[in-house]
């Protein structure tokens, strides 16, 4: 079997500009509007609560970070960062109609080497972002530095499940349904990719180590759908 060439961050950054304008209306189809209810478990794990300088890395078109202007309120600031510019754009214009009184800042940036001094945030959220950087570890790294002391951090994404059953009707959804969805929608080689990239990805016991390593003081992982998807909740 060929094995699939790991992706460069310009291709992974070219792909998700690409599958900006549609990326929302995907989601909602493919998870049959789920991701909204990991969202929310993701912010809620996350103990944004008013006043925070909160942090959305990887933010894309925008779901967490405005579900963290939701718990940060007015006198709280919420941060997105991405590399995809036309994901921010989107973000940016979502803010105007959802958000418009809350203090949101939108920045084009490497989750590799986050653009803020130490110990700035006191919660930060992570949606499919973990999966797409380059360097895992160095990802962590750069969350832990720029979290407080204390503060949390929930970090969502798709994973590989650990019972075989489940991996089977996984394949079978990615191939069947999520393939096809996407190709219906001139996307298909965009989201042929999330295969071989959850193949890639480290199980939730391995993403505890790396937090870990990572100077965390506390991780947990907590699977979902049947370990299909999963929440790592990080304490500094």
């Amino acid at each position: 079997m060929t094995k699939t060439p790991t992706p460069t961050a310009a291709n992974i950054k070219a792909i998700f500009d690409r599958i900006a304008p549609v990326y929302d209306q995907l989601n909602d189809r493919l998870s049959l509007g789920q991701h909204r209810i990991w969202k929310s478990m993701a912010v809620k794990w996350s103990e944004a609560t008013p006043g925070d300088n909160a942090l959305d890395i990887c933010c894309g078109s925008g779901d967490l970070a405005l579900l963290l202007a939701k718990k940060v309120g007015n006198t709280g600031k919420v941060t997105g960062l991405d590399f995809a510019c036309e994901q921010l754009a989107i973000a940016r214009s979502r803010q105007m109609t959802k958000c418009p009184g809350i203090p949101m800042e939108w920045l084009e940036g490497d989750a590799l080497d986050l653009p803020f001094e130490e110990n700035q945030f006191d919660c930060a959220t992570m949606g499919y972002g973990l999966r797409n950087v380059t360097n895992i570890p160095l990802s962590m790294r750069e969350l832990y530095r720029v979290l407080k002391s204390g503060a949390k951090a929930a970090i969502l994404d798709f994973h590989r499940p650990e019972e075989a059953y489940m991996q089977g009707f996984q394949q079978w959804y990615l191939d069947r349904i999520v393939v096809p969805t996407a190709e219906n929608m001139g996307m298909k080689e965009e989201y042929a990719y999330i295969n071989p990239s959850v193949e890639r990805f480290p199980t939730g016991k391995e993403q505890v180590k790396l937090a870990l390593a990572a100077g965390f003081d506390r991780a947990t992982h907590y699977p979902l759908m049947g370990g299909m998807m999963g929440i790592l909740v990080l304490t500094k």
